[in-house]
């Protein structure tokens, strides 16, 4: 029954768009010429509510299988040559489907509010539309069983989220981001086409996504298999340097739909990674150390280019590679324990690794509809026109920092237990026995975890800052012209505590992680091999201990600013007796996003290539005014790809001497090409 409940929610998630696209075309009245608002609101809420009974129903169906009422397979017939409707529900397609079910039903709620019809009466019922197309089509990838049918629904959900990044396509920022991230995609869908057509082949002709026997994955045929995979999925992934589309993508969507792409589009590149790479039973030690150096790359650079960033959405979307490249360090982990023949090893990396898929989902989730709430209020996505929303938007502030202590793995919240599993497991490697190589990169891969994760405490320090503390840093009405709309601190409270949920009883997902290994041949389950029970009690006594800290931080702030309002402060000339000098502070004084990540990001200079702007000091009595500026571009797309498309546009530019217009000149070319080819006989 499972099964056909997930395809139920996926046609529910599919159809919701409707009311919202049928009330945007008859919006006026018909006798006034006026827009009918309230039918245009009730269609949007009507909207969101079949979105809502979708994902209702999908977690519905993924409880049943977790409670052992997973039904059978449906398999119904296709006219297509070698494709049939094969769809079934594995504990591999439940982890998935359970984030992607809470974050798209989350985000269609948000947007009630923040991309309302009133605001956007043009985009706002396609937005609706397209939210709901990629959605059920992302459900029916998770529980495809059949080449033809997986790429038919990946292709609907590729150009679903081309049309979600281009809702404001009358901008040239968003239509460049939205070309770039169409060809990114239909590149990666002509590897997939390659990649299916080997499997068939391996398969005898069957296009049935069913393991191989042992013995392929070590041949040249295998090592096909697996660099299309990792080229076509690592696409979609956005695995660096595969990532060129996904910045401007983010930073051009929605917030809603950032959070929906980075939260569950992303992860489809990881689900057919896992789902492709885990038919073959005996994979070679190579694969996992691929992985392993691709994860190490896409971690630390992804964060790296994350702190130079000035715009808030384009750093949660270089953070996506950075957790992307988390989620690859795991599943090398998982790659190389089964080849070495440790079932630990196996259970914690791609237990770690499928957990930190839903911990990534839900508080990225979180953090770009936080991100969302600040461009709704404020009007901008730079950091140094922002600070001191903390007082404005303050349930905002709380659930952002949320986000942001788990995405940086820090205790006691969910982020931190998907990286301690894969932090076992690296250590349980390091300290086994075997080739002093593996162990080696079992200890530098440990060691790259734990760079990612000060790197990332660093760059949210700087956004926090920024964004909520300090003064304002612009003026002051520009921040507070929209209060908090309930519709969206809802769903941001909801993933808060989902957050926190997972964070302080983390064994409540361990049935849903031992299934997925179960789905990926591991033998073993995470509560046995990891102490689960430990983790849950010294996260609760870390979050206690948090919680009374701040408790006692508060009532000595409240203390103190009692005291202050009922003292009169000795003052000499108006002004301070102990002041540092710091009478007068001006928003200028502040940190800037650029100042505060200098350091960071001077040490990554010889790939980031920053552009910096810096103040002279000049011998002048009355200096003209300076500051300082960095800006980060993105060095594979903006260095390497566009000046190589831009010189290969020259030379074919040469091509058009061919091209004349006159018949007798094409006649002579086809004289020429036969001649060569009768040549060649």
């Amino acid at each position: 029954m499972s099964a056909r409940l997930v395809l139920l929610a996926a046609l529910l998630q599919a159809l919701s768009g409707l009311p919202a696209i049928f009330a945007g075309r008859t919006r006026r009245d018909r006798r006034t010429g006026r827009r009918d608002r309230p039918a245009v609101r009730t269609a949007e809420l009507a909207s969101a509510a079949l979105a809502g009974l979708g994902s209702g129903v999908g977690l519905v169906a993924l409880g049943g299988f977790l409670a052992g009422a997973g039904g059978a397979p449906v398999s119904l017939a296709w006219g297509l040559p070698g494709a049939r409707l094969d769809v079934a529900v594995d504990g591999l397609s439940a982890l998935f489907l359970l984030p992607l079910f809470v974050v798209s039903g989350l985000g269609a709620v948000y947007a009630t509010a923040y991309w309302s019809p009133a605001r956007h009466p043009r985009s706002a019922p396609a937005l609706r539309g397209f939210y709901g197309l990629t959605t059920g089509a992302m459900a029916v990838v998770l529980v495809a069983r059949n080449a033809l049918l997986f790429l038919a629904a990946w292709e609907v959900m590729a150009l679903g989220a081309y049309f979600l990044v281009t809702a404001e396509r009358h901008r040239p920022k968003v239509r460049a981001a939205g070309w770039l991230y169409l060809v990114a995609t239909h590149s990666g869908t002509l590897a997939l086409l390659a990649l299916f057509a080997q499997l068939a082949r391996l398969h005898g002709g069957s296009f049935e996504l069913a393991p191989f026997p042992p013995g392929l994955a070590g041949t040249a045929a295998g090592g096909l298999v697996f660099a299309l995979a990792l080229v076509g999925f690592g696409l979609k992934a956005g695995i660096l340097p595969l990532h060129v589309w996904l910045p401007g993508a983010h930073a051009a969507a929605p917030s809603h739909v950032s959070a929906l792409m980075s939260g569950v589009v992303l992860k489809m590149g990881i689900y057919g990674l896992v789902r492709v790479l885990t038919l073959f039973p005996d994979p070679p030690l190579a694969w996992g150390l691929t992985l392993l150096a691709v994860g190490a790359v896409s971690g630390v650079l992804g964060v790296a280019f994350a702190l130079g960033q000035h715009d808030l959405k384009r750093l949660l979307a270089y953070h996506s590679i950075e957790n992307i490249g988390i989620i690859v360090l795991g599943l090398g982990l998982g790659f190389a324990g089964r080849t070495l023949g440790q079932p630990a090893l196996v259970v914690l990396g791609f237990g770690g690794a499928l957990l930190h898929v839903v911990n990534h989902a839900l508080f990225k989730g979180l953090l770009f509809l936080g991100a969302g709430a600040v461009l709704h209020a404020t009007g901008t996505r730079e950091m140094d026109r922002m600070g001191g929303l903390l007082k404005r938007l303050p349930w905002t502030a709380a659930t952002f920092l949320v986000g942001a202590v788990a995405i940086c793995g820090l205790p006691p919240l969910n982020g931190f237990v998907s990286e301690w599993l894969l932090y076992l497991g690296f250590l349980r490697w390091t300290a086994g026995s075997g080739p002093g190589g593996l162990t080696l990169a079992a200890a530098g891969a440990a060691a790259t975890l734990a760079l990612i994760g000060g790197l990332a405490l660093t760059c949210f320090v700087k956004a926090f800052g920024a964004v909520f503390l300090g003064q304002p840093r612009t003026n002051r009405d520009e921040h507070g012209r929209t209060r908090e709309a309930g519709a969206m601190i809802a769903p941001m409270v909801a993933l808060a505590l989902l957050c926190a949920a997972i964070g302080l009883a983390p064994w409540a997902v361990a049935p849903l992680v031992d299934q997925a290994l179960r789905a990926v041949g591991a033998a073993g389950r995470l509560a046995q091999t990891a102490p689960l029970g430990v983790l849950g009690g010294a996260q609760l006594a870390v979050a206690a201990a948090v919680g009374l800290a701040a408790w006692g931080l508060s009532r000595l702030v409240r203390r103190g600013q009692r005291q202050e309002r009922a003292a009169t402060r000795p003052t000499i000339g108006g002004v301070g007796t102990w002041d540092c000098g710091y009478a007068a502070p001006t928003p200028r004084m502040q940190y800037t996003s650029s100042s505060f990540a200098s350091w960071s990001v001077g040490f990554f200079h010889w790939v980031l290539q920053p552009r910096v702007s810096a103040p002279r000091l000049s011998r002048q009595p009355f200096p003209k005014t300076a500051r300082f500026h960095g800006e980060v571009p993105d060095t594979v797309l903006d260095r390497l790809l566009l000046p190589a498309f831009r010189g290969g546009a020259w030379l074919l530019s040469w091509a058009r001497l061919l091209q004349r217009g006159h018949m007798q000149l094409y006649l002579l070319y086809l004289v020429l090409v036969l001649l060569f080819l009768l040549s060649r006989v």
